[in-house]
Parts: structure tokens; C-alpha cells; sequence
């Protein structure tokens, strides 16, 4: 595949490439590229926002080059400052590293294992002697870094910026020349810092990475980016009936950029659907349909895509119980009476993770016990073996006693 072929596919989606015409000479040079992306494993778990930038890997690797995972193990311990207006709180050693093992096995959903490298940024950051980190910082204006419009916000409201969140960018700039990358990948949000990385490699004499930006996924309220801390996100490696249940919740006006951000679904056909969806020759809960399709046979396969869609028709459409709902067994010291306060009740029942997330929903009118819908937080409910519980659209549980 010539250089111009690979850069119209790997196009696709993309939001900025800093530059184009940078990518391309190095597309010409008929070697690897070395395309780095740093993940801080802040979180434990790697949802469909995530996921954009790692399949723009996959279109890499598919193409030929190197893909290169620096889990940040030590710039989490400082917390990506990118777009916050309060500092993040620094983790421990033991949270990074518990975070950290639960990437491997998400990310490989998406990127060929063979053809991934791993590196740890603590490798050559841990090791840095203080004079060799105010050598470093000496690459580096002040001016520059407050150019950062949430640094710049802050300094305006009269907001703590601490020293160490202002090292943030140069750290992370810094594993470009360790890693001598050629691209670097991230979202919008992290202009700055691969900006960062290709001003210090022009300080050590390196060519400067071409910086390679995709968009930030919208989370399922049509509003705020996807992320686990608002609720609004799908997991890649949740199961089946509940990814393909979350895509159908999805705002219509967003199933065009998820099939280009999240599906391999050729663009003359997704162009075909925006138009056809604009013209109204085409019904948007079928074409929600396909896009939830799509989406869990990427990460589950097509027998259990359609396995999803069969639960997804039996308690949506024909208002049955899931062929499979959960048991959850009651000791007798959880009853009074017989009875059971119905926040105590969900939260036992694994289905909220918290007396407030039941009262929410309880008054939202989200809560429903064989299928009588519950709106008062002080309901007592009389306990009987074998009684179905139900938060929300896709979430069950059927009681049982010992």
C-alpha cells in the first residue's frame, strides 16, 4: 500500500493531524513508524472513548507500524492535570499498579498482542537525578506552559496550580525522546502535552513527532464525554446484553460519529446512513439496531451480538424477563419481620453501589419489584422467595431465601 493510501485511511475519524504533510514524509521513509500512546491507569476499566484512539492504533499496526502502550505508572502518581479546574489527587504506587494489570487483558481486545509494546514511564523518569530534572525543565518556559488554557483558567480565578501538575506535560513530553516516537496518539484534550512532546524533541536534536488527534467520544447523555465518574459510558469488556442495551439508548444524533469513532463500517456506507437518517428514508431504532450490532460483535463476536439482540427484543419489546436473571440469596439476619427497607434491599442485591444511588433512583422512578414500580424510599417490602428486582432498563435481580 503506497503512503498516500495508508494516510486516506488512517484519515478516517480523525479530528487533527499535526501535520499532514510530516506524517506523510514519514510514511515515505518505507520503515516502521514507532506510534506511541500513553494511558495513566487512573481507572480500571477501558470504555468505547478509550477504545477511538486504540482502534486508530489497530488501523497502525494493520498498516504495518509499531505500536508503543506506556502505561504512565509514574506520571499517574502526579494526575494528568488536562482539563481540570481543581488538582487531581495523586495515586499510590499500589492503586497504579493494581489499575495497570487490568489493562492488558481490555486493551488486547482491540490491538494485536504480537505486534504491541509495553513500556513503564517509570523506566527512565524514575531514575532521573534532581539536576537532571531542572536540566530538563530548563527546555521549558513558564510562559509555554501556562499557554494551557486550563492552567490559564485557574491562574484567572485565583485557583491552586501546583508545581508538580505544571511538570505534568514536560514528563509526558519527555517519553517521547525516551521512546524516539514518530506519532503520538491521544484525544483533544491532550494538545498540549504531544505538543509538548514535539518541541522537546526538537531540544534533543530529535525530528519532531507528528501529533495525531482524535475526537472525544459523547458519552449516552448526549452531553459530556464518555467517562465511568459521570455514568454515561459503555465498558468493552461489559457483557453482551448490557453494551448492546446502552448502544440502544444512545441519542439518535449521535449514531453517525459512533459509527465512524467505534465501528469498522465502511465510510461510503455510513454516508449512505447520515443521509438516508437526514432524508428519513431511513428508521433511526434500525439504524441503532445495526450500530449495536456492530459494536459487541468487535468485542464479543456475531453469535453473541445476536445472541444480545434476541434479550434486547424479550424485555423491550415483548416485556419478558432475561432468559438468565440473577439469583441473590438473603440470610435471614438481612430481614426484620419478613420485610426489607427497599434502599438496604438494592444494595445488597448488587444493584446500586450505594444507599444514595438507590435513593436517586428509587425517586427518579427507576425501581420496579415484580413489576409494581417503587417511588418512595421509605418502602418496606414484604420478602418472597423467588420476587424480581429491577433498577432501571437492564439491571435484575431475583431474590431468594435461605
Amino acid at each position: 500500500m503506497t503512503p498516500e493510501q495508508q494516510l486516506e485511511i488512517l484519515k478516517r475519524g480523525a479530528a487533527e493531524i499535526i501535520t499532514e504533510e510530516e506524517l506523510l514524509a514519514k510514511l515515505r521513509k518505507g520503515r516502521p513508524l514507532r506510534i506511541k500512546l500513553g494511558l495513566d491507569p487512573s481507572v480500571p476499566d477501558i470504555h468505547l472513548g478509550h477504545a477511538v484512539v486504540l482502534r486508530k492504533l489497530r488501523q497502525f499496526q494493520d498498516l504495518g507500524h509499531e505500536v508503543i502502550i506506556v502505561i504512565g505508572d509514574f506520571t499517574a502518581m502526579i494526575g494528568d492535570p488536562s482539563g481540570r479546574i481543581e488538582t487531581r489527587p495523586q495515586l499510590s504506587p499500589e492503586q497504579v499498579k493494581e489499575n495497570a494489570k487490568t489493562y492488558f487483558d481490555q486493551y488486547t481486545r482491540i490491538l494485536d498482542p504480537s505486534r504491541t509494546r509495553v513500556v513503564f514511564n517509570s523506566q527512565w523518569l524514575g531514575p532521573l537525578t534532581f539536576q537532571e530534572v531542572i536540566g530538563l525543565a530548563s527546555k521549558v518556559t513558564v510562559a509555554r506552559i501556562l499557554e494551557r488554557d486550563d492552567f490559564s483558567e485557574r491562574m484567572r480565578q485565583g485557583l491552586p496550580l501546583h508545581l508538580h501538575e505544571i511538570l505534568y506535560p514536560l514528563c509526558q513530553a519527555y517519553d517521547s525522546v525516551a521512546l524516539e516516537a514518530d506519532v503520538e496518539m491521544g484525544g483533544t484534550d491532550q494538545k498540549f502535552n504531544n505538543l509538548m512532546g514535539r518541541d522537546l524533541q526538537r531540544e534533543f536534536g530529535q525530528e519532531p513527532q507528528v501529533v495525531f488527534l482524535m475526537p472525544i467520544l459523547v458519552g449516552l447523555d448526549g452531553q459530556q464525554k464518555m467517562s465511568k465518574s459521570l455514568g454515561n459510558y459503555i465498558g468493552i469488556a461489559e457483557p453482551p446484553e448490557e453494551m448492546f442495551g446502552k448502544v440502544m439508548s444512545l441519542p439518535d444524533d449521535l449514531m453517525v460519529q459512533y459509527f465512524v469513532l467505534c465501528t469498522d463500517v465502511p465510510m461510503e456506507e455510513v454516508q449512505a446512513i447520515d443521509q438516508g437518517l437526514k432524508e428519513g428514508t431511513l428508521h433511526p431504532r434500525d439504524i441503532k439496531r445495526r450500530l449495536a450490532r456492530e459494536i459487541v460483535t468487535i468485542y464479543h463476536g456475531k453469535a453473541a451480538a445476536t445472541a444480545a439482540e434476541e434479550a434486547f427484543d424479550r424485555v423491550f419489546v415483548a416485556k419478558e424477563l432475561p432468559e438468565q436473571v440473577p439469583e441473590v440469596l438473603l440470610e435471614a439476619d438481612d430481614l426484620e419481620g419478613g420485610r426489607i427497607w427497599i434502599v438496604k434491599l438494592l444494595v445488597l442485591a448488587g444493584l446500586v453501589e450505594s444507599n444514595s444511588e438507590a435513593k436517586r433512583l428509587i425517586s427518579q422512578g427507576g425501581v420496579s419489584v415484580d413489576g409494581r414500580r417503587i417511588t418512595d424510599i421509605d418502602t418496606d417490602l414484604v420478602v418472597t422467595d423467588g420476587m424480581v428486582v429491577r433498577v432501571g432498563k437492564r439491571r435484575f435481580a431475583r431474590i431468594r431465601l435461605t
